[in-house]
């Protein structure tokens, strides 16, 4: 990833945060206030610098290496302290552009792959099954509801919602359906 790629990333994620209905609608006003969108931002901030230098040191070598590991030790070490105090525990490496993040509490196993423009409520969980390291992979513009867990090896299809304390553990590759219940089931098409 080039860096002006990047910083357009950083800046559309910044967008999505500061102009979100929580929101002050100033940076500054949330950041006194210490909102929660603007410390979730901060915290998902800090995520995508640790994976883009964590690229950047292993396709490089000699001295821009030992910096850019410098600076991925820094920014991965940061990210977990604000996420141990926001209770966030998640993967970024996989995960697309636009992800906004509603509550804290969440836990998103590293290997998952969620898509560009996915939202997620809190005390959401996306991981294994505990047997196997299978984790899911959820497409673009889907919507976890609170509460849901998204277990094992399973594939969500695009623009999905999936209800509140919904438990998916099973796939579901019809784009544009809701699914909710223990296991999840579609309930309706969008």
């Amino acid at each position: 990833m080039k860096k002006a790629e990047f910083k357009e990333i950083l800046a559309l994620e910044k967008s999505i945060y500061t102009s979100h209905v929580l929101y002050s609608g100033s940076t500054f006003l949330s950041m006194l206030k210490n909102e929660a969108p603007y410390r979730i931002w901060k915290w998902l901030r800090l995520s995508r610098y640790a994976d883009y230098y964590r690229r950047c040191f292993s396709e490089t070598k000699g001295v821009k290496r030992i910096i850019y590991q410098t600076l991925y030790v820094y920014y991965i070490r940061r990210k977990q302290i604000l996420g141990e105090k926001l209770s966030l525990e998640i993967g970024t490496e996989h995960i697309g552009v636009g992800l906004v993040i509603y509550h804290y509490n969440n836990v998103i196993n590293g290997n998952a792959v969620i898509g560009k423009n996915c939202h997620i409520h809190g005390t959401v969980v996306i991981g294994n099954n505990g047997k196997t390291n299978e984790c899911p992979v959820i497409g673009d513009n889907v919507m976890v509801g609170a509460g849901a867990k998204i277990i094992g090896n399973v594939k969500i299809a695009d623009n999905i919602k999936i209800a509140a304390g919904a438990v998916v553990v099973n796939s579901f590759m019809e784009p544009g359906i809701t699914i909710a219940g223990i296991p999840a089931r579609k309930i309706n098409k969008n």
